[in-house]
């Protein structure tokens, strides 16, 4: 007999499952090189949901960025329109490190794009601007078109590339979700665990305390925590980092740990249970993929439709049924991964077991996460996420340019699906080996 590595409280998964185990394109070489090793390498722009009907209260942009985050751009263009930040709506977050493309909202009951001053700013460029008669809110967008050059490779290796694209369109691309979520140190999951399980002093040193693993991460700052310091401490850490100055701060006037928590701001709590949630949904999706059946319906599943998102549960004669399945090779329908909370519906038989075994390989049961919404009020609710998308329209190319070769990519992929997943089983690094940034020089020859 085994041991439940949920019983085993010393030794839980804390990965976050980014790196798979097994890549869908895996008898298929990886070409190398690195992605984003400037911002003009990595493009995004959104494919909006809808369209401004020109009324309405809300002033509706379509807006570029460069080199800033969403929530930071989203603060400057409330500055502007001298509204509160609630006031300004978004569809989804973009990456930091890319140029990119997307709609923001701005109540402004009454008023009109050309009443106001046109935003100057270096990182900031209005396209277009309307009116609407809603606020935009998360996941209203239908997906997003990217445009990625991966650079220290020959311009031939686009072919290979080709040939990963070609495979994913079969089979379509794993919906693992990206290294974004996790943080720039990939632990908001396990920040995210502790604070589920109730261990708020453990959540607080994960984010505050000394971190061996990244002894530059403001090392004063940390030590100043673990010295009791919390003002002092705050004080050594950027302005922007408010979720962590804002612990900090409350700890210096004496609160609990927990006490802090519960003043936190609830959407940066928020981040941290997604972030699990998606630590436990890639673990599942590892072993979907190491089983082959990622596309497969299985007796016990949770499928959903793609057009309208909508559930249903997948018996023993719809598992075995070929007109199901052909569905699923015309990706109108995909099995589904457990995003851990209350409101999930979940899966049954072997399928539900085995999602409730690796949900406790972290060492959370389901009576956790309950406990954690119920009595401490997290913000927590659960979901189901499809284990695959479609890659809709791809084009490759090798080409050079005033940097060098590159292979680019281009390819639409539905809301919420990271385009890094893909680039992954292009490039294949190695586990220790980066994504993104300045690449090695290639060698002639």
């Amino acid at each position: 007999m085994t041991t439940d590595p949920a019983d085993n409280a010393a030794t839980p998964d804390l990965e976050t499952h980014v790196v798979p185990k097994v890549y869908m394109t895996a008898d298929v070489p990886g070409i190398g090189g690195r992605i984003k090793a400037r911002d003009t390498d990595f493009l995004v722009e959104e494919i909006p949901l809808y369209t401004p009907v020109g009324d309405g209260e809300h002033l509706y942009l379509f807006v570029e960025k460069q080199g800033m985050s969403t929530l930071d751009m989203l603060g400057i263009v409330a500055k502007h329109f001298r509204v509160h930040r609630r006031a300004v709506g978004y569809a989804g977050l973009k990456d930091k490190h890319a140029v990119t493309r997307q709609m923001i909202s701005v109540h402004a009951p009454g008023q009109r794009p050309e009443d106001f001053p046109e935003i100057r700013h270096e990182q900031i460029r209005v396209l277009w601007a309307d009116i609407h008669t809603n606020k935009l809110r998360p996941g209203h967008l239908h997906g997003n078109r990217f445009s990625i050059k991966i650079r220290g490779v020959r311009m031939t290796d686009a072919l290979v590339a080709k040939r990963v694209i070609d495979r994913l369109r079969e089979t379509g691309v794993p919906n693992r979700i990206g290294e974004q979520r996790f943080g720039m140190l990939a632990q908001n999951h396990i920040i995210g665990r502790e604070l589920i399980l109730g261990r708020d002093r453990e959540a607080l040193d994960v984010l505050l305390g000394p971190d061996e693993a990244h002894p530059k991460n403001h090392p004063e700052a940390r030590a100043l925590y673990a010295s009791g310091d919390y003002r002092a401490a705050a004080g050594r850490l950027p302005f922007a980092m408010r979720t962590e100055r804002g612990l900090l701060d409350r700890l210096a006037r004496g609160e609990s740990a927990a006490g802090a928590w519960a003043s936190a701001d609830k959407r940066a709590v928020g981040f941290f249970m997604s972030a699990f949630q998606s630590a436990v949904f890639n673990a599942v999706l590892d072993d979907r993929v190491s089983a082959g059946v990622i596309g497969t319906l299985l007796p016990g599943d949770v499928a959903m439709k793609h057009e309208n998102r909508a559930l249903f549960e997948v018996t023993s004669e719809m598992g075995d049924d070929p007109h199901e399945a052909e569905r699923c090779a015309r990706f109108e329908i995909s099995p589904t991964g457990p995003m851990w909370g209350p409101s999930m519906l979940h899966a049954f038989d072997r399928v539900g077991e085995t999602e409730e075994r690796l949900l406790r390989s972290f060492g959370v049961s389901p009576a956790d996460v309950e406990r954690a919404h119920e009595v401490r009020r997290l913000p927590i609710q659960g979901s189901r996420r499809p284990l695959r998308v479609p890659i809709i329209d791809p084009e490759i190319e090798g080409g050079t340019d005033e940097h060098g070769p590159y292979v680019r990519c281009a390819f639409d992929l539905p809301r919420g699906s990271f385009a890094t997943v893909v680039m992954r089983e292009i490039i294949k690094p190695g586990p220790d080996e980066p994504l993104d940034g300045e690449p090695e020089p290639i060698a002639e020859g």
